[in-house]
């Protein structure tokens, strides 16, 4: 019987795409385990990339749309078309940290509408299911700037519609969501997020992402009573209190935005796209399980992609292996994790750039070592 091998690493970020990762460690393992079945799936958490790799597993087509930056200015955004009515948005594309230069963002009137207008784009051809993915966000705005696209009226005390950003949530007096409603009619939304903050507090989203955005103390403390004030008016709009629901502070509270006025359901972003993809059933029949990413270590196991992938391999009793650009955990963080071990592609001093341009090669050479182990009889 052919031995047949999953390999589902996500992303080595910075050198290489989960597609590509994946397939290093099938042309490295194909050397020594020439008759072995390999089956490649990419695999990603609701990070930057989640999109594309959905669309390489599942076979649909990515799109480019011109939208509103975080900044207000126009960026060019990717979105996933799949089967069955499906599409695939990062939040990164329209509204990441990414698209501003180093050191011109600002949090207080950073804005998610070009979220929204994908959200819509997508809508508008034909989705029913929409997937959110979260991770990179630029902005502090719970979310606002993407419901607004999409219908939401966000007005002050003279019922005037608020400017973007989340400084200005502060002056929230109500909000309007009976467009929102209408244009979601029919449309589920589903996030993929890879963090538990809540929306407020010490470890919420100002306090803990605001500084990465660029926001001083004293803007962080605006940010953080702005998105409270917000939480209690979408309470008394919609009877739904998300203050403190793990998770809620996600891309700068659009968790809480989405969830509390759109409905939406909020999973675990690995957990999400390996339903997605069906990751399940394509274990069946399965031996042994590779993943890997850029970095291995404590991150990893608060549930980051590599981490669902032995999860969904360990309730089928298959073993997994981990290749990863750098490991930073113990063996019996690894064996609770439903990791058996993992192997370093980097076996030496090597400085980091160099180790990112050679990211294909060694990542290879580490799957050869791992098939050249497997063939070994005692």
């Amino acid at each position: 019987m052919r031995l047949r091998i999953c390999i589902a690493p996500d992303k080595f970020k910075g050198s290489l795409s989960a597609r590509e990762a994946a397939r290093a460690i099938a042309q490295g393992m194909a050397r020594w385990l020439p008759d072995a079945r390999l089956e490649i799936v990419p695999v990603a958490d609701g990070g930057e990339g989640t999109a594309q790799t959905i669309v390489d597993s599942l076979g649909g087509r990515m799109m480019k749309k011109t939208v509103t930056g975080p900044d207000g200015k126009a960026v060019s955004a990717l979105y996933g078309q799949l089967p069955g009515n499906v599409a695939v948005i990062e939040l990164a594309q329209a509204s990441g940290l990414a698209l501003v230069p180093d050191g011109k963002n600002d949090p207080l009137i950073a804005t998610t509408r070009g979220t929204g207008e994908l959200i819509a784009t997508a809508i508008e051809e034909g989705a029913q299911r929409i997937i959110l993915a979260i991770g990179g966000s630029a902005t502090n705005d719970a979310g606002t700037g993407a419901l607004s696209a999409l219908g939401a009226v966000f007005l002050d005390a003279a019922d005037n519609p608020l400017p973007p950003g989340g400084a200005a949530l502060s002056r929230l007096a109500r909000i309007d969501t009976t467009p929102l409603e209408r244009r979601l009619t029919g449309v589920s939304l589903e996030i993929a997020s890879d963090v538990r903050n809540p929306l407020c507090g010490p470890s919420g989203a100002s306090a803990v992402y605001g500084p990465q955005k660029g926001a001083s103390p004293s803007d962080v403390a605006k940010l953080d009573a702005a998105l409270r004030h917000f939480a209690d008016v979408a309470k008394q709009t919609v009877g739904v209190d998300v203050s403190d629901v793990p998770g809620a502070g996600a891309a700068g509270g659009a968790g809480a935005g989405f969830l509390g006025l759109a409905h939406a359901t909020l999973r675990p972003g690995a957990d999400l796209v390996l339903d997605v993809l069906g990751f399940s059933r394509r274990l069946e029949g399965v031996s042994l399980v590779v993943t890997g990413e850029g970095r291995l270590d404590r991150q990893t196991f608060s549930g980051k992609a590599p981490f669902a992938v032995a999860q969904a391999a360990k309730r089928r009793n298959i073993p997994t292996v981990a290749l990863a650009g750098s490991i930073d955990c113990s063996a019996q963080e690894l064996e609770e994790a439903g990791i058996a071990f993992a192997l370093p592609i980097v076996l030496g001093p090597m400085p980091l750039e160099e180790a990112l341009r050679r990211a294909p090669e060694l990542l290879l050479r580490a799957a050869e070592t791992l098939a050249r182990a497997l063939t070994l009889k005692l």
